[in-house]
Formats: C-alpha cells, structure tokens, sequence
C-alpha cells in the first residue's frame, strides 16, 4: 500500500472493534500516525465508558504502538490559516479536527476519516476506510 496515512478517532475505535476492512488496511500500513489530539478524545471515550479502566490501558498500548504527531508552532499556523480559511467559507468544523488537519498539513499526510466535514479543508486528502 502506498501513501501515508493519518488516522482519526473514528478509524480507530473501527480498528479496536475489529472492524475487518479498517483492521487489513491498518496491518498493510508501514508504519501508522496518529495525533495526539486523537489519543486525548479516544481518552475522554474511555474515561466515560462502563469499563473505563479496560479501555483507557487499551488506548495507552495502542498509542505505544504508532507514531503519535504532536502540536508544534508549524502546526499552529497551519491551524491559524485552516480556521481562517473555514470561517471565510461559513463552514465551521470541529476544533479538534482543525487541529488534526493542520497535523495533517505539516506532515503531507492523508487523513483517513468517517467525518465528511474534513472535505471543506483546503490542501489535505482524505480518505474514508
């Protein structure tokens, strides 16, 4: 498989629930990005679950296993010029996706997503497993 490819938190609560599509395509991927943004919601998920616990420790031994991407000062302009750029258009996304796209951006990665709303950035590709 080429390209590389940044995952979203809906690609891998797919993964976790062994959706098999997701699972084949994670596995054929060289190495999987993540940003950290994505380790936090998938955080928030598990520390609101009945087995918050079980949950939490899975997010932490997944998050050992991929390449997570962090926020740094190019990701903040690219942020600054992607919320701009959604406010000209009156087409306001998540605050935590602005943030995964500017990831994205920085890193020339392909977002892979369920959300349709990371199509009304401009300069990523997105792919939805």
């Amino acid at each position: 498989m080429s390209g590389r490819y940044l995952l979203d938190s809906n690609i891998v609560i797919a993964f976790f629930g062994n959706e098999k599509a997701v699972v084949d395509r994670v596995k054929e991927l060289p190495e999987v990005f993540v940003p950290v943004i994505v380790v936090g919601e998938l955080l928030y998920g598990a520390a609101k679950s009945a087995r918050s616990l079980e949950n939490a420790r899975r997010v932490r031994h997944f998050a050992q296993s991929v390449s997570l991407l962090a926020v740094d000062r190019a990701t903040a302009e690219s942020y600054a010029i992607i919320k701009n750029e959604l406010r000209g258009k009156g087409r306001p996304i998540p605050e935590n996706d602005i943030w995964i796209a500017a990831i994205a951006i920085e890193h020339h990665l392909t977002v892979v997503t369920r959300d349709p709303h990371f199509n009304e950035v401009n300069g990523i590709l997105v792919e939805s497993w």
